[in-house]
């Protein structure tokens, strides 16, 4: 699979300066981490969970949860899982390739539980998500998927969901910080991404954030994020790939505050595109993605196909990005300095730009490098226009 596969070859050839590569679930971790793009949650209680992915993948989507946990009743848990293994058996018969599937559990001995009854067809499972991730919790999460992965000599990555209460009360955020980070570490192999679960964080408060308002707007939820962050998403090879929160709207609710998106950038025939965003409260979504990145979260949880075109259009790399990156990684400038960047707008410091160079690289490869005159106004277009 690749990113953008389901836009025409001729489409792609205009929008990319370098297409995205080809991966799959057997790529390396550091790469899926990054290529999990926008991940689409779907409760595993849908009778054609089957031809719905199938759908999905045909729009884009590379990487979806199917839920077991708070998108189900209690009383559905058990069907669920009777459907899960169901729909997995139909698509290992129908054969062909299937996004990155992951089922979200409630309980380790779910985890093996399933692996067990889902037989030949785990082929196409890649991992778990694990709910309200602590120290004391995952331990025995992580333990049931090794014993899982042993089991069935089949790969298994876990996504641990940050979400507890004990990560947002000032009182113990540290030592469960702390406790999480000695965790994954020690399983830092089967780990592939770390997932932030900001509508808990918001409901141990009794808050919701509006359409028009983005999670760093919560300060209660920002300072969670910076936290994790600071100890888990460091970029000097201890750190993991932490990815963004849910955003919850999909139809146009009343606004208090005028829109996000500046006109210029939708001129002309983009200008309809424009208004359908603001329409939906897309912009809201537009602005947290980019804030997202600028915090050092990749990717996003998505509970609506209609958030995985604007996720991957701004996830592509711009021309200017990489243009800085590859300026800043050339073999002969080990040494540092400075340069003016070929764009001629801003200073590029060899060191202490390395490390931001080197995620460019990597996210170019996987979403590719849009040409020099097309920005994510194109890329949406384009993406919308292929999914409607």
């Amino acid at each position: 699979m690749r990113h953008f596969e389901h836009l025409a070859p001729s489409v792609r050839n205009g929008l990319f300066h370098r297409e995205p590569v080809a991966f799959d679930a057997g790529s390396p971790a550091r790469t899926l981490s990054v290529a999990l793009g926008a991940t689409l949650y779907s409760p595993a209680t849908r009778p054609a969970l089957a031809a719905d992915i199938a759908k999905q993948a045909g729009r884009g989507v590379v990487s979806m949860v199917l839920c077991l946990e708070d998108s189900i009743g209690d009383h559905d848990v058990v069907p669920a899982e009777e459907n899960l293994v169901r729909q997995f058996t139909a698509m290992d018969a129908a054969g062909g390739q299937v996004p990155l599937l992951f089922i979200r559990v409630r309980e380790p001995a779910q985890i093996t539980d399933l692996v067990r009854r889902l037989g030949p067809a785990v082929r196409l499972l890649s991992g778990f998500v694990l709910p309200k991730f602590t120290e004391e919790r995952g331990v025995p999460f992580l333990e049931a998927l090794t014993a899982a992965e042993a089991e069935c000599g089949h790969r298994l990555f876990a996504m641990p969901v940050l979400e507890s209460p004990e990560l947002l009360h000032l009182e113990t955020r540290r030592e469960a910080l702390a406790g999480i980070a000695r965790t994954v570490e020690k399983y830092r192999d089967r780990v592939l991404a770390l997932r932030l679960g900001v509508t808990d964080f918001c409901s141990a408060y009794g808050l919701r954030r509006a359409p028009d308002m983005t999670a760093y707007d919560v300060q209660l939820v920002a300072s969670v994020i910076a936290d994790v962050v600071n100890v888990l998403g460091r970029a000097d090879g201890t750190g993991f790939t932490v990815t963004g929160p849910v955003w919850e709207y999909f139809r146009q609710h009343e606004r208090m505050f005028k829109p996000q998106l500046r006109r210029t950038p939708f001129a002309g025939p983009a200008e309809e595109l424009r208004t359908a965003l603001i329409q939906h409260d897309m912009d809201g979504l537009l602005r947290e993605i980019q804030l997202d990145r600028a915090n050092g979260l990749q990717g996003k949880t998505c509970i609506h196909p209609s958030h995985v075109a604007p996720v991957h259009a701004l996830s592509v790399v711009s021309h200017e990005e990489f243009s800085d990156a590859q300026d800043i990684l050339r073999p002969e400038r080990d040494g540092g300095g400075v340069l003016r960047s070929a764009y001629t707008n801003k200073m590029n410091e060899v060191k202490p730009h390395r490390a931001w160079a080197e995620r460019i690289m990597l996210r170019a490869e996987v979403f590719g490098v849009a040409r020099e005159d097309v920005s994510f106004v194109e890329l949406l277009a384009a993406s919308v226009g292929a999914g409607a």
